[in-house]
């Protein structure tokens, strides 16, 4: 039976990296996949998964209203589609989650999720809280901070380097915007205080 798999982490650890791989791994063996990404999220062109080291792919882009269960079941080709790989899962609905999980029970056919768990303020995303309520699995791709615990949280930051503790859930940005850290760090920073380990 097919399983909904979330695989979360903090800014900068290798999310999309690790889902592009895993679609090369289907597609080297003749396998006929699905890639979608946040619509919202086009530092690596609009319908671009794109990862840090450089690996990129075409992916079908997705908002609020987008009907990835209608996308994937009608979509022509040859063959079933073998796997569905979703980048930027944080942005999903819950009811997209929710088709996500129908793909995987009526359809037989196994997602795999990327994306954070929380924002810049440590609150879950709505597509993370419902993946992580209903996904099979949860697997964590680690990162690390500074100090060399496992970064965990991410730190929205200004272009002076200076942590942003309010605004608006989603802003786009990499390195130049966010910061992974332990939560030990995160807090200080937040609090103002030095993050030395």
């Amino acid at each position: 039976m097919a399983k909904l798999y979330f695989y979360y982490a903090s800014m900068n650890a290798g999310k999309s990296t690790t889902l592009l791989q895993a679609d090369f791994n289907y597609r080297e063996r003749g396998m006929r996949t699905m890639l979608f990404t946040a619509a919202i999220d086009d530092r690596s062109g609009a319908g671009t998964i794109g990862s840090r080291i450089g690996l990129e792919a075409g992916a079908i882009p997705f908002g609020a209203d987008t009907d990835i269960l209608g996308i994937v079941t009608d979509t022509p080709g040859d063959g079933k589609v073998a796997c569905v790989f979703v980048d930027e899962a944080q942005f999903l609905t819950e009811r997209q989650v929710d088709q996500l999980a129908e793909l995987c029970d009526e359809h037989d056919v196994p997602v795999l999720a990327y994306g954070l768990r929380t924002d810049f303020q440590g609150a879950l995303f709505p597509g993370s809280s419902r993946l992580l309520a209903i996904a099979d699995a949860l697997v964590e791709i680690k990162s690390v901070c500074d100090c060399g615990r496992k970064a965990t949280m991410n730190l929205r930051v200004d272009a002076a380097g200076n942590p942003i503790r309010e605004g608006e859930q989603t802003e786009i940005g990499g390195n130049e915007r966010y910061v992974a850290m332990c939560r030990r760090h995160f807090a200080r920073a937040l609090k103002g205080e030095a993050c030395s380990a």
